[in-house]
């Protein structure tokens, strides 16, 4: 007689039916949560490679060079592309994976309660670095600076090299690199974005006749407006506005000119030079100057 071998085939075939039952409700689900979280974060790195690309192709632009417009939109893709993308696929997966352990019939409530615990613990010491982030996210987005730009960040100035969520890094007119963290920047002063003005003040000797030297000054800077250099770093002639003081023997013409962004301080500098050779081409005296306690003879 065989009976004894009978339950152990019923247990068996028991045990497959079990299997399949499973299989054909809570496997079918968990197959299902998998594809459909794999869609949904294909589909949401393909929106927000869009939405990232929109927004920095209809963001201002504040640079005429389209070299560092093009850097400067580069990195801004990038940066908010990695952390759209992180967050998504993190918010994804963790919806998809509380799913299948409902499926698999675990216990939620410990599991979301130690979360919410550990949760509150990392956020209270990850405080600073948070808010980093957030501001890191919100100068991107409002596009306060950028690559190549010049700013003014208070406790550090300079050009900035790297923008990233946490840090910001600048490179100051001496060499020195400053790393400024995001959440401590409190004021933006940018000289790359718009149209920068350079004020340059040139003195002459207060008895120069001042037609004169507006004159010489004004075909100065026409001239240097058409070259190749001026074309370059200005954005039209230079304005001559007239004499500003006079003082001390001296008379001071002022100058303003409208430059290429991040150009402002290299204009300057050459419109000092051309001021001065056009200058002493016609012949306008110079300011005079005290050599040890003595007047410049007249």
């Amino acid at each position: 007689m065989n009976h004894p071998a009978a339950p152990a085939e019923i247990t068996r075939e028991a045990l497959w039916e079990a299997v399949a039952s499973w299989l054909g409700t809570h496997g079918l689900a968990i197959v299902a949560i998998v594809v459909a979280a794999l869609a949904l974060r294909a589909l949401a790195r393909h929106l927000i490679r869009r939405l990232t690309t929109w927004m920095t192709d209809h963001a201002h632009e504040s640079t005429q060079d389209g070299r560092r417009a093009d850097l400067r939109r580069r990195q801004r893709v990038l940066t908010l592309t990695s952390l759209l993308r992180s967050t998504s696929s993190v918010v994804i997966w963790t919806v998809a994976a509380l799913m299948v352990c409902d499926q698999l019939g675990l216990p939620l409530a410990p599991l979301l309660a130690s979360a919410g615990i550990g949760g509150l613990a990392i956020g209270f010491g990850a405080q600073s670095l948070v808010k980093d982030v957030i501001s890191g996210v919100m100068l991107m987005i409002e596009d306060q600076f950028g690559v190549g730009d010049w700013v003014d960040l208070g406790e550090a100035s300079g050009e900035v090299e790297e923008v990233t969520l946490r840090v910001t890094r600048l490179r100051s007119a001496d060499g020195v690199v400053w790393y400024i963290r995001n959440g401590e920047i409190l004021r933006v002063g940018n000289t790359s974005q718009g149209t920068p003005v350079a004020t340059i003040d040139v003195q002459v000797a207060a008895r120069a006749d001042s037609r004169t030297v507006v004159e010489v000054l004004t075909g100065a800077m026409e001239e240097l407006a058409a070259s190749p250099e001026g074309e370059r770093q200005l954005l039209g002639v230079p304005s001559v506005a007239g004499i500003q003081e006079v003082r001390n023997g001296a008379m001071t013409v002022r100058i303003f000119a409208d430059c290429v962004p991040s150009e402002q301080y290299a204009a300057a500098r050459v419109i000092r030079a051309e001021a001065k050779r056009a200058l002493d081409a016609a012949g306008v005296p110079g300011p005079p100057v005290r050599d040890w306690g003595h007047d410049q003879p007249s």
